[in-house]
């Protein structure tokens, strides 16, 4: 990249964030879809959010209320800087979908600034922007979606306060499928139908799962990380807010899936499977079921993105 360039295109991708049994403490990348921002340096000294292209109007153009602008923002007070930016915005993640929408846009943001300042940041750095944009979005700074779609592959959040991040190995032939219907849910409205508390059987039984997903994965032991993917604290209270739930997971399972889950706060369901084949019957089976139910949805099949957010030159 040329270091004097004034302008960059930068891409994140999409994260499945909880990943069953991992409420709020595992995210996963996939390569796509994502969303692009063009960031620019300009002669003021104002954050500008220029446009947002496929959101149909709805996201805000305030740099303050747009987690692009919010982690923009943050990222230049932290180096002491009063440089002037402008930004486009490309919403290529449906809003509301659990595939960390608004994370994207605020990874793609940071990712680029950070390139046109020559770099002053590590990677992991910029982590602490992108959350604080996500608490604007949701309400909560949280980073199973931030994480992945910033660094890429199968990431645990230890702590937020202070942040302790780690990054687990994930199996070669591991494919994610993301079938997206085409209904909304609210990342909010899906916090508010959780408990506050949980029994001492659930909790011994998610944590299980948990690590045991952690040793699927680092073992590549497929059979373990599909017995793994269970989630008997959230998905029970959020499944009810998907049509079809239940015999879509049934369905994925059935045609080849290791399990099925929500992605994130839904409505996405995800898929994870062993090979491209078992993921192209499995997203099938899904996306059938949500035609039986005369809901329209679109599918992703991708491998794990390894690689997280990434510079396109413009």
């Amino acid at each position: 990249m040329n270091s004097n360039t004034k302008s960059i295109k930068a891409f994140a991708p999409a994260s499945i964030g909880n990943v069953s049994c991992g409420f709020d403490v595992f995210g996963l990348a996939v390569q796509a879809p994502g969303d692009e921002a063009i960031v620019s340096l300009t002669g003021s000294k104002s954050v500008i959010v220029k446009a947002v292209i496929g959101d149909d109007g709805r996201l805000p153009l305030d740099a303050n209320q747009n987690t692009a602008g919010v982690a923009v923002i943050e990222y230049l007070k932290s180096i002491g800087s009063n440089q002037g930016v402008e930004i486009t915005l490309y919403k290529n993640l449906p809003l509301g979908s659990g595939m960390g929408s608004s994370a994207a846009s605020a990874v793609a943001a940071v990712v680029a600034i950070n390139h046109l300042m020559s770099e002053p940041l590590k990677r992991e750095q910029l982590l602490p922007f992108v959350m604080e944009a996500e608490r604007v979005a949701c309400g909560s700074a949280h980073a199973d979606n931030a994480a992945p779609s910033l660094l890429g592959g199968l990431i645990l959040i230890r702590h937020n306060e202070p942040l302790d991040i780690v990054s687990i190995p994930t199996p070669k032939e591991l494919v994610c499928v993301l079938v997206h219907p085409h209904i909304e849910v609210k990342t909010r409205d899906a916090r508010q139908v959780l408990k506050t508390s949980l029994s001492l059987k659930d909790g011994i039984t998610q944590w299980a799962n948990t690590a045991a997903l952690v040793a699927g994965m680092m073992k590549e032991d497929y059979e373990l990380i599909g017995r793994s993917l269970v989630d008997v604290v959230v998905e029970p209270l959020r499944s009810v807010l998907i049509p079809g739930f239940d015999k879509i997971k049934k369905a994925a399972v059935e045609n080849g899936a290791l399990g099925c889950g929500i992605s994130g706060s839904g409505p996405t369901l995800f898929s994870l499977c062993k090979g491209m084949e078992n993921a192209q019957r499995a997203g099938a089976a899904m996306q059938h079921e949500f035609v039986d139910i005369n809901l329209e949805s679109e599918i992703y099949i991708s491998e794990v993105n390894r690689r997280g957010a990434y510079l396109i030159e413009t």
